[in-house]
């Protein structure tokens, strides 16, 4: 739907006036809808809308150019189908992209991090005023490469990663390799704890590797310390420990800092691409 938006450069809501929504005078939806239409008739051309997307993401931020949310102004933004019969999404706000805030790469988003997220009363409505952050403050965050993620997800099982990472470890690091003792490789700590990815290096140095779908925390740095501590206390060797992330590729400035603490910590993040072409006929 983001998608849609973007590219129709307009929001959008349902509340299709034909279900007994009306804009104005009595209407059908309860409390919902009441919410929603009273913010929809406040909001004026000038006025800026961001996005929420899933997982306190937000799209780009926009200025409001036109109202199209008239009852007789129903424009679908999601076409008539089954269980459709009238689309869905049909009431327009006009909006104009600010493109100069946030990535140049449509296919980017913002992920707002901990502790300066949306509150859980401005994410709940349909439609909400912000009070929670300043539009400075918004744009000071779209504004920040650290911030930035893929639209479409991320690879979302860590497990999946790590297989790949343990079948094609030079993708990785050239010259890394399983490593050869099995009886290390798939152990299990004395605290219950298991490593994602056990390799060898080129010096024959164990190197730990940690998988994580989102942009990586403090926590998951000493995460990985723990692991990387055990692993010498049982062998007496020193490990490495790489920590593997998706998210935003940019890492934040505490997280950075903690990562070349002793022992360090190699930090590298994925990008998933994938390819698909025509198959051959027999």
């Amino acid at each position: 739907m983001w998608q849609r938006w973007f590219k129709n450069q307009c929001a959008a809501v349902g509340w299709a006036a034909k279900w007994g929504y009306r804009l104005n005078g009595p209407s059908e939806g309860g409390k919902g809808w009441s919410a929603a239409r009273n913010a929809l008739k406040e909001m004026q051309p000038g006025d800026y809308v961001v996005v929420a997307l899933r997982g306190h993401r937000i799209g780009r931020l926009g200025q409001i150019t036109g109202k199209e949310i008239e009852d007789e102004q129903w424009a679908p933004l999601v076409p008539v189908g089954p269980g459709l019969p009238d689309g869905e999404m049909g009431r327009r706000l006009q909006v104009r992209w600010d493109l100069t805030v946030g990535p140049d790469n449509p296919d980017l988003v913002i992920q707002l991090p901990s502790g300066k997220t949306f509150s859980s009363g401005e994410l709940r409505p349909t439609v909400a005023r912000i009070q929670s952050m300043t539009l400075q403050q918004v744009k000071d965050e779209m504004n920040d490469p650290s911030n930035w993620v893929s639209l479409l997800g991320n690879f979302r099982y860590e497990k999946a990663l790590s297989d790949f990472i343990a079948n094609y470890p030079n993708r990785l690091e050239d010259g890394l390799l399983p490593h050869p003792n099995s009886k290390i490789r798939e152990r299990v700590f004395k605290d219950n704890t298991r490593l994602d990815v056990l390799l060898i290096d080129r010096q024959g140095a164990p190197v730990i590797v940690e998988c994580k779908q989102n942009a990586p925390s403090l926590q998951d740095i000493k995460q990985l310390r723990h692991y990387m501590k055990l692993l010498k206390d049982e062998t007496g060797t020193e490990p490495r420990g790489i920590l593997v992330h998706g998210g935003a590729p940019k890492l934040s400035g505490p997280v950075d800092d903690a990562a070349h603490h002793v022992p360090k910590v190699e930090i590298v993040s994925y990008a998933l691409d994938v390819v698909f072409r025509r198959s051959l006929r027999g």
